[in-house]
């Protein structure tokens, strides 16, 4: 069924638990993912991010996506991710998401609460809910290709003033991780995650999960986050097992990507305790 995040993110909150946001660059993916939560009996948030429309259009990703969740018994979200272009924020609501995020994490605060009053109110009456960032997730240290980071803790006092000013339905925060792999374990900042979660009502939502560390993305899940952003580790685990099983045709190759990633799917459910909503 598609849904948006509202009641899932409710029940996170009370219980414990994340939710996961695989990002999806083509049907498959979002077919392969929606398998997986079906076969668990769990909600899932099918997320695009806007960097990836080259792979697929909004329309595309619509339509299979309205497809997948109306022929699942579970929840599923359809999430336009790193939303940054105002048009194509919306052109996703007008063409059936159910979630945006609009990230203009990196102007300044006062621009951020703009342009984030800008989508609430064009959300809003259509029913999607909104998804934005305070503070910054940015990529660097101890990050693969990356020597320094641009990343900047989010401050308790921006998120209380921000959820203030927006009344935006669940808030990115940044506590310490960054955007795709890294060459070691990042630390969280798990008192910040608590005193946010503490001052604020808002689902709290983290980006740049993959490679985390599965014992800090358990704790953000029990302690406060209720979606937690997976990609890069999908993708690495489609290309690991194509560098160990070495497919020799096409549709071998297609086997060999689409199992390992819902083997991915199905391990962070289980370190996220997704399963939590059905107790």
């Amino acid at each position: 069924m598609l849904v948006t995040s509202k009641e899932l993110f409710k029940v996170s909150r009370e219980k414990g638990f994340a939710i996961p946001a695989p990002n999806f660059i083509d049907a498959q993916s979002m077919k392969d993912y929606v398998t997986v939560a079906e076969e668990l009996n769990l909600p899932v948030i099918l997320a695009l991010a806007e960097v990836h429309l080259e792979f697929i259009s909004l329309e595309e990703a619509a339509y299979f996506g309205k497809f997948y969740a109306e022929n699942a018994k579970v929840p599923v979200v359809l999430h336009l991710d790193h939303g940054m272009t105002p048009s194509i924020i919306k052109k996703a609501i007008d063409v059936g998401f159910t979630s945006v995020m609009i990230d203009a994490s990196q102007d300044s605060f006062e621009t951020n609460v703009k342009k984030t009053k800008e989508i609430i109110d064009y959300a809003h009456p259509k029913g999607v809910v909104v998804e934005a960032e305070i503070g910054h997730v940015g990529s660097g240290v101890n990050y693969e290709n990356h020597e320094e980071t641009d990343s900047r803790y989010t401050t308790v006092e921006d998120a209380i003033q921000f959820v203030k000013e927006t009344q935006v339905d669940s808030l990115a925060v940044s506590i310490g991780t960054a955007h795709g792999m890294y060459k070691g374990v990042p630390e969280i900042n798990f008192d910040r995650l608590h005193e946010i979660a503490e001052a604020v009502d808002t689902p709290l939502v983290l980006h740049g999960g993959s490679s985390s560390g599965d014992s800090n993305l358990n704790r953000c899940g029990l302690e406060g986050i209720s979606k937690i952003n997976i990609f890069s580790d999908l993708v690495n685990a489609a290309q690991n097992g194509i560098n160990r099983e070495q497919p020799e045709n096409y549709l071998d190759l297609k086997h060999v990507v689409s199992t390992n990633m819902k083997n991915c799917l199905r391990h962070y459910y289980e370190v996220f305790c997704t399963d939590r909503i059905n107790e």
